[in-house]
């Protein structure tokens, strides 16, 4: 009787390979669904597709088949033939729901990035950003002159901070600081939620003019404004507000590539006094990765860096090396808790 555990493995089949060819219609199962807003028109209970079809302003018996296609990728469940109600998966696709991703979902398979992802062989061959490629500009040119998109981002970036936040926040003590400084900050979701679990910090975002446009309104809605000041500047060039205990950076570095990345730190070191902290909040991809879920969204990230934004994820070493030739000294990578896949890179005053 032959052994069980020496029996070979059968070999792959193209079966079991075909869901990750085909990834790019799931993908555009979710965007379609996120851009008509099935999951707000089923928010209330089951309904038709017939229904739905009047409600999103489609085509019913297409609308149909769209629906079937996110019951089989576990989006809604079909409970009857011809009636759909949301999974708990697909409510994250829900506008203002906790934890929704529905920007995310617009954001990363909107025309911009889908082209860019789809020129990525121009990206490998040359080195080049496939977004430049396709449509002759920047990411940051290519948001400022598409105001939809850009809001879209926007409300993207909002959308995986209030994610990242308390993973980060339940890793790092900002309790024994007195000012932070949001280095990038948008619209002060990130240092709202450190100053809202830290009574006694004050805090400063600093951002575009077109960055921090939102930011008032949100640290008044979250009864923060009496602690939280809003400067407007370009942190290639402008000066950042000085003398802050902590300057925390985060999903910026990842953006631009080294030279940019330089340009950044050093502004940020010529703000901090001698007891000042950069904290760096991004990624680390490790120096070796394996099919982990965690190493998977690393790299994904990195490859969407090199098509779209001319940026890339960086490993410890990689982040060590900025930080020494900015005049800074890596003290920590305190890896954020799961889900998240964000460390928080500790840098000191070398």
């Amino acid at each position: 009787m032959p052994d069980p555990a020496r029996q070979e493995i059968p070999p792959p089949s193209g079966a079991a390979l075909f869901p990750l060819i085909a990834g790019y219609m799931t993908s555009q199962l979710i965007y379609v669904a996120a851009r008509l807003g099935v999951a707000d028109h089923l928010r209330d209970g089951a309904k038709s597709s017939e229904e739905l079809a009047k409600a999103t302003r489609s085509h019913a018996p297409s609308l149909r088949r769209l629906l079937r296609g996110l019951a089989v990728v576990g989006m809604v469940e079909e409970i009857e033939p011809g009636q759909f109600q949301l999974t708990p998966s697909g409510a994250l696709l829900g506008a203002g729901v906790p934890g929704s991703v529905r920007n995310l979902a617009m954001l990363f398979i909107d025309e911009s990035v889908w082209r860019s992802w789809g020129d990525l062989l121009h990206s490998v061959r040359t080195g080049g950003t496939a977004l430049e490629h396709v449509f002759g500009m920047g990411t940051f040119e290519y948001c400022a002159r598409n105001p939809e998109f850009a809001a879209i981002f926007n409300e993207a970036m909002t959308e995986a901070t209030r994610w990242a936040a308390p993973s980060v926040l339940a890793v790092y003590d900002f309790s024994r600081f007195r000012t932070i400084v949001d280095v990038g900050g948008g619209n002060g979701t990130l240092v709202g939620a450190i100053l809202a679990a830290n009574p006694g910090l004050r805090g400063i975002v600093f951002d575009l003019p077109s960055g921090v446009e939102g930011a008032r309104r949100h640290l008044e809605a979250a009864g923060l404004a009496g602690r939280c000041e809003i400067a407007a500047g370009d942190f290639f060039v402008a000066p950042l507000p000085s003398g802050a205990d902590v300057y925390v950076v985060k999903s910026v570095i990842h953006d631009w590539d080294d030279e940019r990345s330089r340009a950044i730190l050093t502004n940020c070191r010529r703000a901090m006094p001698a007891h000042g902290r950069l904290l760096l909040i991004e990624p680390v991809v490790p120096a070796k990765v394996d099919g982990s879920a965690a190493h998977r969204m690393m790299v994904m990230s990195d490859l969407n860096m090199l098509a779209v934004s001319g940026g890339r994820e960086r490993t410890e070493a990689e982040f060590r090396a900025l930080l020494t030739s900015t005049g800074f000294r890596l003290a920590a990578v305190v890896p954020a808790r799961a889900p998240s896949n964000f460390s928080v890179i500790e840098g000191v005053p070398a």
